[in-house]
């Protein structure tokens, strides 16, 4: 454990240096502040006795969405769904943890790509991950996604994209176009979202792999767990990404010291990507990715070990390690996300929604110049655990269970 400490401590001061220093936040609007009469949606206590950084990072002020919505299942015929994508002509398609690629109708008809995706191991937390499409993909039928691929000396959280058939029954051509070293044996903490940006490149999220012996790389520059990279659309790091120069790091780093990051997504006005990130015992995070930026596990976080020790030295706040947005205590567990640009519920556009697994529940933050000022959960009374959620061509959002289900969510 002495060597492990010292270790973190060398890699946190060489980073300290060589990346550039991050203001703990960047408020520009003070939040609404919690009070005896504007409450936080969470009524539980704490695991720590940690304080936030700054005022709002954590139990910001309840909201409730004031136009009228329903939800609907739209389908209860999946098994273990991971990740969804809308695709331009109203369906979608959508992983399974086990290996397999569904296409599901707005009527909830469901039917299965059956070959053409490499193997995945699905034990533990692996499985088929995050998806997203080509933006030609009208034209081009390209399909992107994560896995954790298996393989000599342990497995990996891979990229790989295909080509859809016309038929819609296979993947074609399928290619594994990036690996986040290095392999390793255990089944947690793959990350595992992928998505584009405004440039047309990839963003993916690469857990830390949960273990001691691996944790510590997420501060690392020389490895690619617990990290989220920016790489083409062949797989290969793009120019001018923020690691690339520096002696012994990988070019594909975006940013470092991430644990579990289970969510990506965009935003719509600003182009900026977010992330949501699973904590130990507390300590769920949103972050807005910053190109070089430390997030700083393991050596900070608002979490404490599932033992209830602190997480190494039990601190929340390092120079040169960027804070989270906001963060959770006790946890939700936030897993996939995305921004609502729809006008069809007025009041939620720009706003970011986060499937809760363990919170079992749809997250609404209210986000004002990247300062969370709202929260509300929607559903909490459906006992489903929310993987991941995205909009639909027609402005309704889209939510899948690991329970199988397909949820849309709607104004009336």
């Amino acid at each position: 454990m002495k060597t492990y400490l010292m270790i973190l401590m060398a890699s946190s001061l060489m980073l300290a240096t060589s990346c550039k220093k991050k203001d703990k936040t960047e408020p520009i609007d003070e939040p609404v502040p919690t009070t005896p009469t504007n409450p936080s949606v969470e009524t539980l206590p704490p695991n720590s006795n940690y304080k936030p950084a700054f005022t709002g990072q954590t139990r910001i002020a309840a909201v409730k969405t004031t136009t009228s919505y329903s939800t609907s299942v739209v389908t209860s015929s999946l098994t273990a769904p991971w990740g969804i994508a809308a695709m331009p002509d109203g369906r979608f398609i959508v992983t399974e943890k086990a290996g397999r690629m569904r296409i599901v109708t707005s009527a909830g008809a469901v039917t299965e790509i059956n070959t053409g995706i490499p193997t995945v191991n699905a034990n533990g937390q692996g499985g088929l991950l995050g998806i997203c499409l080509d933006p030609d993909f009208a034209t081009n039928r390209m399909v992107y996604w994560s896995f954790s691929e298996p393989g000599t000396g342990g497995n990996v959280t891979a990229i790989a994209k295909g080509r859809l058939a016309t038929n819609e029954l296979s993947i074609e051509g399928a290619t594994v176009i990036f690996r986040g070293s290095p392999r390793y044996s255990g089944v947690n903490h793959y990350g595992g979202r992928v998505i584009f940006d405004r440039n047309g490149n990839l963003f993916a999220s690469l857990g830390e792999r949960s273990d001691n012996v691996t944790r510590a790389q997420a501060q690392s520059t020389n490895a690619a767990i617990g990290k989220v990279v920016r790489i083409t659309k062949d797989g290969q790091p793009v120019a001018g990404n923020p690691f690339i120069g520096q002696a012994g790091a990988l070019p594909e780093l975006y940013s470092i010291g991430h644990r579990n990051p289970q969510g990506l997504a965009m935003h719509p006005v600003t182009g900026d990507i977010w992330q949501s990130e699973h904590g130990p015992r507390g300590g769920d995070e949103i972050n807005r990715v910053q190109p070089g930026a430390n997030f700083g596990w393991p050596i900070i976080t608002y979490g404490l070990e599932y033992s209830g020790q602190p997480v190494l030295t039990g601190i929340q706040a390092q120079n040169g390690m960027t804070q989270p947005v906001y963060y959770w205590d006790p946890v939700v567990s936030p897993s996939g996300m995305t921004f609502y640009s729809s006008n069809r519920v007025p009041e939620w556009q720009n706003n970011l929604f986060i499937g809760a697994l363990s919170g079992m529940h749809i997250v609404r933050l209210m986000i004002t110049n990247n300062v969370v000022t709202g929260e509300e959960r929607l559903l909490a009374n459906v006992n489903q655990r929310f993987r991941d959620i995205t909009q639909g061509i027609d402005g309704a959002l889209y939510a899948i269970t690991d329970q199988g289900r397909l949820y849309r969510i709607d104004k009336n």
